[in-house]
């Protein structure tokens, strides 16, 4: 299973959040690798629906990234200003997503990680 390490992931949504000045609710928590490696699992939660995004990679000095969205339990409701503010979430995700891509290609994770 490819992975990034957690604290790679972490330097890297913290560069995302330098340059981009969004995504300050962005975290990277730990994710169990299969072989128990150091594997990290990028969260993107929103503001207005009780979902979170989760980002981690599929292939190994590739681009692609896997984007999960956990079902809710509940119905999300929202009024046009809400609705807007998670228009404006999802894509901080998707530019975050393409980030991510960007900066997996070639990238190797030392062999200690």
């Amino acid at each position: 299973m490819p992975f990034r390490s957690k604290e790679t992931l972490e330097a890297w949504v913290s560069d995302f959040h330098d340059a981009r000045g969004a995504g300050d609710r962005i975290k990277v928590i730990v994710q169990d690798g299969s072989d128990g490696g150091d594997t990290g699992l990028v969260i993107v939660p929103l503001e207005n629906a009780s979902v979170s995004i989760s980002m981690e990679p599929v292939e190994i000095g590739g681009a692609p990234w896997r984007v999960t969205i956990e079902p809710q339990p509940e119905t999300t409701i929202l009024n046009s200003h809400q609705l807007h503010g998670m228009a404006v979430e999802l894509a901080v995700a998707a530019e975050l997503c393409a980030y991510l891509e960007a900066r997996s290609v070639g990238h190797d994770e030392p062999d200690d990680a």
